[in-house]
């Protein structure tokens, strides 16, 4: 397979299984709702402005700006894996720059079209399609549903500023999109020189 069609196909399977996800979550399950699968596998559903274990800023304005950063990063990625298409690179680093791009597309299809095709989760289940929605173009909340309460307990007292409290490990809610991406980051982590080879310095006789 040509490293064109590799990444086609990550990228295609990726946003596919990361947005039916999304949607079976969204029209399946009230705001909250949570499903046991192990002790230490939960799916809980939550929705959050788009930021990074859920943090946000600067309300509407806020959310549209990070959607718009967004939008201009998943561009640099995309020049940036066609550019390496054309490489010898293994085919590996052609995964991890497509999960990346792939997972920053599948939270980007949340922020810009869930507010205006999803009514709200509060109480209900949201509608497909919804006459209602709950915001506009531009302003929809991204679904997550993993999470993964491995450890919870109280930490040492020796430990600095948390020391004493109860700590669960792994507290954050994440969904397809961002596993994509931390995948893809470890896979540059692993294949570092083949992503970022050094230029061999020329020994002038």
């Amino acid at each position: 397979m040509s490293k064109k069609n590799l990444a086609i196909l990550t990228i295609l399977c990726t946003i596919i299984l990361d947005q039916v996800i999304k949607i079976y979550i969204k029209t399946n399950f009230v705001l909250g709702e949570e499903v046991v699968v192990f002790d230490w596998f939960k799916i809980h559903f939550v929705e959050n402005n788009g930021m990074a274990m859920g943090f946000e800023f600067g309300g509407k304005a806020g959310k549209l700006f990070l959607t718009v950063f967004r939008l201009f990063a998943v561009t640099a990625i995309m020049y940036w894996l066609i550019g390496t298409i054309k490489t010898k690179v293994h085919n590996a680093v052609i995964i991890a720059i497509s999960l990346i791009f792939s997972g920053a597309i599948g939270n980007i299809i949340d922020s810009v079209f869930y507010g205006a095709i999803f009514d709200d989760s509060t109480n209900k289940v949201a509608t497909l399609f919804a006459d209602q929605p709950y915001g506009s173009i531009f302003h929809g909340k991204v679904v997550d549903m993993f999470y993964f309460p491995i450890w919870s307990g109280n930490l040492p007292s020796w430990i600095p500023f948390m020391g004493g409290e109860t700590y669960t490990f792994f507290q954050y809610i994440f969904n397809p999109a961002d596993a994509y991406i931390t995948i893809g980051v470890a896979l540059l982590f692993i294949f570092s020189k083949q992503a970022f080879p050094k230029e061999e310095k020329k020994i002038e006789a």
